[in-house]
């Protein structure tokens, strides 16, 4: 082959590798807190847990003090020290936060909206061991191979907790559940790194324990893909496929301003009969935030579709309960 005819080759080759890879924009949406009700008690403090050799309610205090929206800080966290100075004046032991009224008088006494108290269950660790195959070569050119086994080892490492939030105000519990956690591990004979060691996984399961409990309490924004479409869907002119290419690229180099006016002039190159610009400027609008406009690009875009398109059909989908879910977080911000 001509060097001329496989560097031509080559490159068609580049650029099919490259199409089958679509361009996708990285949306940040806020999303409502799971517990509705937790976000009318933003003061809170967190009782010393039962059976917490992991350190469970202090991971969930440091979570809580940390946690901002928009930088600032979410919650007003009453501090482990006041709430011990009250435990032992009232000589209160912990098995007695049991009791809903008396943790509705701590919570009085210290000045808190919500007290969350809870109980570590024991943990679990179990080592199996089993057998794997493998293979390997037995002459340089690999033209005969010999299988062998190695013993194996799985390890399960388990923790729960009962957690629970009390409403002081109304006297009634706020939240009430069991988090389950449950890692596993495997070494064999040939593996390089050895099995954790227990309380290091323990350590990690207290801390997503933490945060799954605290994540259920306030607004939190959800990272997300979404896919651009980069294929004409009708007979396109060289100058409208540029307009089209321009406006991609501009949108990878977060140019959004840019790409917006390439996309409308190829929506009147086109006469408003192409979905993929307004699709392309839906993505745009929703990677900004400004729902209602991405909603609007959207639903022409479904218009002009004639078979159902998946992503065209997502995004209608999608930006309704977008726009359904940030309001919610909106208003629990606002309380």
């Amino acid at each position: 082959m001509h060097k001329a005819g496989f560097k031509a080759l080559s490159f068609a080759y580049a650029l099919f590798i490259l199409s089958g890879c679509s361009q996708k924009v990285a949306i940040r949406a806020l999303e409502p807190a799971e517990i509705d009700r937790a976000t009318l008690t933003k003061k809170v403090s967190v009782a010393p847990f039962e059976n917490d050799y992991e350190g469970l309610s202090n991971k969930i205090e440091t979570n809580l003090v940390k946690q901002k929206i928009e930088n600032k800080n979410y919650f007003t966290v009453i501090s482990r020290k006041d709430f011990d100075k009250i435990i032992t004046e009232q000589k209160i032991q912990n098995s007695g936060l049991v009791d809903v009224s008396t943790v509705v008088d701590v919570g009085n006494l210290i000045g808190a909206q919500a007290i969350i108290s809870g109980r570590v269950g024991e943990a679990t660790s179990k080592d199996t061991h089993f057998f794997e195959e493998r293979s390997r070569c037995i002459d340089k050119k690999c033209k005969e191979s010999v299988t062998y086994t190695l013993r194996c080892t799985k390890r399960a490492v388990g923790l729960f907790a009962d957690i629970r939030m009390v409403d002081i105000a109304r006297g009634d519990i706020i939240y009430a559940d069991t988090i389950n956690k449950l890692s596993e591990f495997k070494q064999c004979q040939d593996s390089a790194n050895g099995l954790p060691a227990v309380e290091a996984v323990l350590q990690r399961l207290a801390n997503s324990i933490a945060d799954d409990f605290v994540y259920k309490l306030m607004p939190h924004y959800r990272n997300f893909e979404v896919v651009l479409l980069d294929d004409p869907d009708i007979k396109y002119s060289s100058h409208e496929e540029k307009l089209l290419e321009a406006s991609l690229e501009y949108i990878k180099q977060n140019r959004f301003e840019k790409a917006e006016k390439l996309l409308v002039d190829l929506i009147d190159s086109t006469q408003q009969k192409s979905y993929v610009p307004f699709y392309n400027l839906g993505v745009i609008k929703e990677a900004q935030g400004i729902y209602a406009d991405a909603q609007k690009y959207y639903k022409m875009a479904d218009d002009l579709v004639v078979e159902p398109v998946k992503e065209v059909s997502m995004a209608y989908v999608r930006i309704q309960s977008l726009i359904e879910k940030s309001n919610k977080a909106r208003e629990q911000l606002s309380k």
